[in-house]
């Protein structure tokens, strides 16, 4: 909950194969198989509402532990200013969509919302003048008007597969849901330089960071520079609760080259609403606009820390900065 791993009511051992069995014919799975991991997706219909669960399993010492993941349905349009962005890095991702081409990625680790921070920007462009196509695994948001395709390896349906049969369909933009490989890079890549505004996520603790993975992963300099318009890295934090919050009145000193004030202490003991002291999340952002400077330093190939320090001359909050603001406000 919320982050948080909490244990609910156990299940008797006699019933644990039953229920695994179930899961695994609700998510298409092999019910036979017990010696390898699984994937799998269902929809059940939950108070009248559907409802889209992710379903992973894997071998343990005693047997098979399955992980069921939410993934929420969309019923109305994400407003891409509810995110939880400032007002200039609102206004920055606002401009690098409003971009004709070019490549713009949001990263953070598994669970941080970036899912449906790329849902919440292709709303901003959605509409029947645009041709907005995606390839992702799974297909977490089912959104009107939008040409969404799910990823099928054992039918050989891959990203790259997907990705050269967008291209040919006349797409204004394309969302990836991952870069995953080098191949997948490269044709995202050549699909930002020719025309076409490309979205997608990356797995990196920075937007700084995002750089180093990419060249990693082979991906030359200069192509780079001339095709990434916007690196959005993201975390999402735990709310204090609203109705129990309180400040204690002692304060935290840290370096004051890392932020300029002490930072408040809080307290938040739990009550009728939230139980334990909070309730909710909020996410952090961290925006790097590509200039034209950063443009020179990522084809010159400067290390993560040295581009990060000309981001932040250029007035770049980082993820460090965003949280001392959140701590700030409560």
């Amino acid at each position: 909950m919320d982050g948080v791993l909490h244990a609910l009511s156990p299940l008797p051992p006699e019933r644990a194969a039953p229920v695994a069995a179930r899961l695994k014919v609700l998510g298409n799975l092999d019910i036979a198989e017990h010696r390898l991991p699984q994937d799998g997706q269902f929809t059940l219909s939950l108070a009248g509402r559907p409802v889209s669960f992710r379903i992973a399993t894997l071998p343990c010492r005693h047997g098979e532990k399955i992980v069921l993941r939410l993934l929420h349905q969309v019923e109305q349009a994400l407003e891409l200013g509810a995110l939880g962005l400032s007002s200039d890095q609102l206004n920055a991702f606002r401009s690098a969509l409003d971009q004709p081409q070019g490549l713009l990625l949001v990263t953070g680790p598994t669970g941080s919302g970036k899912t449906v921070t790329l849902y919440s920007a292709l709303q901003t462009r959605n509409h029947d003048a645009v041709n907005i196509c995606s390839v992702e695994d799974p297909l977490e948001m089912p959104i009107a008007g939008m040409n969404q395709t799910q990823i099928n390896p054992r039918a050989g349906l891959t990203f790259q597969s997907v990705l050269r049969a967008l291209l040919r369909q006349d797409p204004d933009i394309v969302m990836v849901g991952e870069i995953r490989d080098a191949e997948t890079a490269e044709i995202a890549i050549k699909a930002a330089q020719t025309g076409h505004l490309v979205l997608s996520t990356l797995h990196t603790n920075s937007t700084s960071e995002t750089l180093t993975r990419l060249q990693q992963m082979g991906v030359a300099g200069w192509m780079l520079s001339s095709a990434l318009s916007l690196v959005i890295a993201q975390r999402l934090v735990r709310k204090l609760c609203v109705h129990c919050r309180r400040e204690t009145g002692k304060t935290m000193d840290i370096p004051r080259r890392l932020w300029p004030r002490p930072l408040p202490r809080w307290q938040a003991v739990g009550c009728q609403h939230c139980y334990h002291g909070y309730y909710g999340r909020q996410a952090l952002f961290e925006l790097l606009p590509v200039n034209a400077p950063l443009r020179q330093a990522i084809a010159r190939g400067l290390s993560a820390l040295e581009i990060e320090s000309l981001a932040r001359e250029a007035g770049m909050m980082t993820l460090f900065e965003s949280g001392c603001l959140a701590v700030e406000q409560g």
